[in-house]
């Protein structure tokens, strides 16, 4: 094995003598990339959203108390990784009859905004949710963004989760979705 990776350096142009010294170094160079990875996973609990959430970036947080003009306290959480942008957004509602048209509003706006048309639909379970039949998981495709968004509720606070970037990824997807639990 040894003679194999000799051989293999020296078409790479590394003797026996610039092979003690950069071989090391090669192979430093090597491992740091291996630990580099473009998404680079974590547990998040941004505050006052109720959920746990595993974004794969350091996510930046927002919020805003409810005021007499915007009746409804809401946040969103947002990080940008391998030139996708992941998203969490949450709303506090104060009447149950609103939430499934602002589960239908939300996949609604997004739609019109990507001008995209919708690639699939499903039902969607988070661990915790309020059942609710407007709680969805929709693949976009707009003119130069695709999207995978998902819309659920926990009482009276509705969610969207967001995924966009020009290029789909359903294994991030798929980490970004799975790793959603609501409640403390």
């Amino acid at each position: 094995m040894a003679e194999i990776v000799g051989q293999g350096l020296a078409c790479l142009g590394l003797d026996n003598v610039t092979m003690n010294v950069r071989f090391p170094t090669f192979v430093l160079a090597l491992s740091l990339a291996a630990c580099s990875p473009k998404l680079d996973w974590r547990v998040t609990h941004p505050d006052g959203a109720g959920i746990t959430a595993m974004f794969p970036c350091k996510p930046v947080v927002n919020s805003r108390p409810a005021t007499a003009a915007e009746p409804a306290a809401m946040g969103l959480a947002e990080c940008k990784a391998d030139e996708l942008n992941f998203s969490l957004a949450w709303a506090d509602l104060g009447d149950p009859a609103l939430v499934a048209p602002a589960l239908a509003e939300m996949q609604r706006s997004l739609t019109l905004k990507l001008n995209a048309q919708v690639l699939a639909t499903e039902a969607l379970a988070v661990r915790g949710m309020t059942p609710n039949p407007a709680a969805q998981l929709l693949v976009l495709k707009g003119d130069q963004q695709r999207a995978r968004l998902a819309v659920f509720s926990h009482g009276l606070r509705v969610y969207q989760v967001l995924m966009l970037g020009a290029q789909d990824n359903s294994s991030a997807w798929e980490n970004f979705i799975t790793g959603l639990t609501l409640g403390p």
